[in-house]
Order: structure tokens, then C-alpha cells, then sequence
């Protein structure tokens, strides 16, 4: 594999595929897998509202605690993403690592209202809480791309990440609406039972796939480096994460004082504020559905290439919005929508070309390295942000990250990766050469 990999393995365009039913029906445990993510990553986003209600509302957490809450939840990724790679890559059934991942997140979130109701909650339990539900969650997600692979067939990745992804886009439509209702009719604390049951949901319906998963790696010497070490040695993944890494850096910075800016500087009211990050929620379920077409029209590769600035260029009119209210509006919702279909046309593309390039007994680690770095810029990112907005205010700022975020295409000019048409072959099954 090591001698390939500097070199561009692509797969042989296939004949105009026949009409086939769709990926949900006719694949069962697909459609059990995608029924459980659906609900949890609904109830991810009721936590990510009640999480910090309840240290606000409940705990009186300032500013400093909230950036402790925030990145205790991060820091998994950085201390544990790979070595987590490394040890998931040698399990012989990853699935049961998913299943024991979503019951300790099921009983994590339970403590926290077991702890308010009893008078005992405290800020170390959350940060506690959301350190370990972080880990949890970034061990699901370095399994996850090994199971996908078990289950979809390699011709319906498209398909499959465009269904995943447009239940993500989903969640973000409604999972905010859905948390804010329950924390005004129960509490922020009993609004997390919400997320606990949808992990509990993700668990049964793993339960009842049975995949033929790949083979686990032997153990050896270099073993927690080798998913970095594939990032570094194919040109295609190397540019594939520098563009992401680019744009998220840039992207958290920006996300640091979007708010801010919005409510302060533009005078936006909160709930119409709601309405317009609903609008990029609206956007990626359209991108969600049109990036399988586009793929196939222009190529995997330049697909990606294209959301890597249609994701950011739209941000470019939040800076630049301004005179009366209606206008101001305009520019608002028109960069949340066409940034949302933008991210989706990314994740979506990547998604497809890492799950068909990385080599089975790799697939976990390749995902704790890139996880380690795609995920470890963001706070980086937003640090970046805050202080930027210290130094020279929200809006440079906001023009610098969002320009900033637009130049993460610059990685891939150079790359094989606009070349890509077809899915490019996984390093030692063949296929013709690019």
C-alpha cells in the first residue's frame, strides 16, 4: 500500500447506473443505522442549547466558566482522537463500540438532572460530564466511518452520506425550536433526559444491525501514528484536510462574534436571530439533495472544490450588511442559506471520497488524525476570533474570517483533488491511474 499511495488511484467511470430503489429502502441495515442517527442527532442539538442554559440559568456561570464548559467538551479531540484511532482499528466488532458509547452518553446526561434534583449540581459535574461525553462522542464518531463502509455499498456513498448528512441539516432545523420548547415547559435540566433518549434510540436500532465488518488490524509498532502517517504520504487526503482545517480555523473565529455582531452592531433581535440560523438549516437540507447530482455532473472532486467556496463566501455578506432594517435582513438570511447548502456540498463530498480511499484496516485512525487536527484548530479558531474582536473589533474581524475561510480552496489547486471524477480507489484494488 505505502508505495501507492503518492500516486492517484481512480476508479473507472461506471456506465450510466439502471434505476434502482432508494438506498433506504432497499438496504435494511442502513435504514436501521440512519433511523438511529436521526433522533440523536435531534437530541444533540437540544443539549447544545440546555447544556449551557443550565450553567447559565442555574449554576450563574460567567463568561471565563462558559469558554471552560465549551472546551471541556472539545479537548477529547485533541488528548484522544489518535490513540482512540489506533485502538478502534483493532476491535473486531467497532459496532459494539458505538452501542457502548451511546449508554455511557445515555447515563452521563442523566446525572445531570438526577444531580438538580437532588440540590447537588455543581459546574465541576458539567465540565465533568461534558469531558467525557466529548470523549464518548469522538470514540461513536471514529467508529462510525468503518461501520458506514460495512453497510453501504461503495456505489451508494453519495447516497448514503447525503441521507446522513441531510438528517444532520435536519436537526438543525428543528433540534434548537425543540430544546428551547422544553426548556420553557420543563426545565433546561430536564430537557437533557431528551438527548439521553435519543442515545438510548441510537443504541437499540445498533443493536439490530449485524454488518460484516472488516477484519481488526494485528497489533505492532507505530500503530497509533499510521492513520497520520496515510494523511501525510496521499496527496489527496493531505490537501483534503488543509482545505478543512483552513476553513474551520477561519470559520470558528467567525462563529466567536457572529452573534455578538449580529445582536450588538446590526440591532438583529434575538428571535429573529433564530429564524436566520434556521435559514442555513433550510440551506443544507437543499444541498443535502443536490450534491448526489452534482457529484455526478462536474465530479467528486470538484464538488468538493466548489463547497470549499460556496461554504465560506456567502459569510462575506454579514460584514457587509448594512442600511435599513429589511436589507440588513436580506444579507443575513441569504449568507446563513448559502453557506448551509455550501457546507453540505462539502461534507458531503468528502465524506464519499475519504470512505472510498482509505483502506479498511486504516479507517479508524485515518479518522482520529484528521479528527485531531480538523477538530483541534476550532477552538484555536475561536481564541483567534476573541482576540482579533478585542484588538480591532467584530467587524474586521468578521472580514478577516471570513476572507481567511474562502482561501482554504487554495490547498487543493495544486492537488490531484480537482482532477477527481470518479471516486479514486482505495490504494492496492486496482483501477487505472490519474
Amino acid at each position: 500500500m505505502a508505495e501507492r499511495v503518492g500516486r492517484v488511484a481512480v476508479a473507472e467511470p461506471s456506465a450510466a447506473p439502471e434505476r434502482r430503489r432508494p438506498l433506504l429502502r432497499e438496504n435494511l441495515e442502513f435504514r436501521r443505522l440512519w433511523t438511529g442517527q436521526v433522533v440523536s442527532l435531534l437530541g444533540d442539538q437540544v443539549t447544545l442549547l440546555a447544556l449551557p442554559l443550565v450553567a447559565v440559568l442555574l449554576l450563574h456561570a460567567g463568561a471565563a466558566q462558559m469558554g471552560y464548559l465549551t472546551a471541556a467538551g472539545l479537548a477529547p479531540n485533541l488528548l484522544f482522537a489518535l490513540h482512540a484511532g489506533a485502538w478502534v482499528d483493532r476491535r473486531r466488532r467497532r459496532r459494539r463500540v458505538m452501542i457502548a458509547a451511546d449508554l455511557g452518553r445515555t447515563g452521563l446526561l442523566a446525572t445531570i438532572p438526577l444531580a438538580y434534583a437532588l440540590g447537588a449540581l455543581t459546574l465541576a459535574q458539567l465540565y465533568l460530564v461534558a469531558f467525557l461525553a466529548g470523549a464518548l462522542s469522538m470514540l461513536f464518531s471514529v467508529s462510525y466511518a468503518t461501520l458506514f463502509v460495512a453497510v453501504v455499498p461503495r456505489d451508494r456513498y453519495v447516497e448514503g452520506n447525503a441521507l446522513v448528512h441531510g438528517a444532520r441539516a435536519f436537526s438543525f432545523v428543528a433540534g434548537p425550536s425543540l430544546g428551547g420548547l422544553l426548556v420553557q415547559v420543563l426545565s433546561a435540566p430536564a430537557a437533557l433526559v431528551a438527548d439521553a433518549a435519543s442515545f438510548l434510540w441510537s443504541a437499540l436500532w445498533l443493536g439490530r444491525i449485524s454488518p460484516a465488518e472488516p477484519p481488526p488490524d494485528a497489533p505492532g509498532r507505530g500503530q497509533v501514528t499510521a492513520g497520520a502517517r496515510f494523511i501525510r504520504r496521499s496527496p489527496i487526503v493531505r490537501a483534503l484536510l488543509a482545505a478543512t482545517a483552513t476553513i474551520n480555523l477561519f470559520a470558528f473565529a467567525f462563529n466567536a462574534l457572529f452573534v455578538l455582531y449580529a445582536v450588538r452592531w446590526l440591532r438583529v433581535p434575538p428571535g429573529t436571530l433564530g429564524a436566520v440560523l434556521g435559514a442555513g438549516a433550510v440551506g443544507g437540507l437543499l444541498g443535502s439533495a443536490l450534491t448526489g447530482r452534482l457529484c455526478r455532473r462536474i465530479g467528486f472532486g470538484p464538488a468538493f472544490l466548489l463547497g470549499c467556496v460556496l461554504f465560506p463566501a456567502p459569510l462575506l455578506l454579514i460584514p457587509l450588511a448594512g442600511g435599513s432594517r429589511p436589507l440588513v435582513l436580506a444579507a443575513l438570511f441569504a449568507a446563513e442559506f448559502g453557506s448551509g447548502v455550501g457546507v453540505m456540498v462539502l461534507d458531503i463530498s468528502i465524506a464519499s471520497i475519504l470512505a472510498a480511499l482509505v483502506p479498511d484496516r486504516l479507517r479508524a485512525r485515518v479518522s482520529g488524525a484528521y479528527t485531531l487536527v480538523n477538530y483541534g484548530v476550532r477552538p484555536l479558531g475561536a481564541l483567534l476570533g476573541g482576540a482579533l474582536g478585542g484588538a480591532v473589533g467584530p467587524r474586521p474581524t468578521l472580514w478577516i474570517a471570513s476572507c481567511g475561510a474562502l482561501t482554504g480552496f487554495l490547498w487543493l489547486l495544486r492537488s490531484p483533488v480537482p482532477r477527481l471524477r470518479a471516486l479514486p480507489a482505495e490504494p492496492g484494488r486496482g483501477g487505472t491511474t490519474g
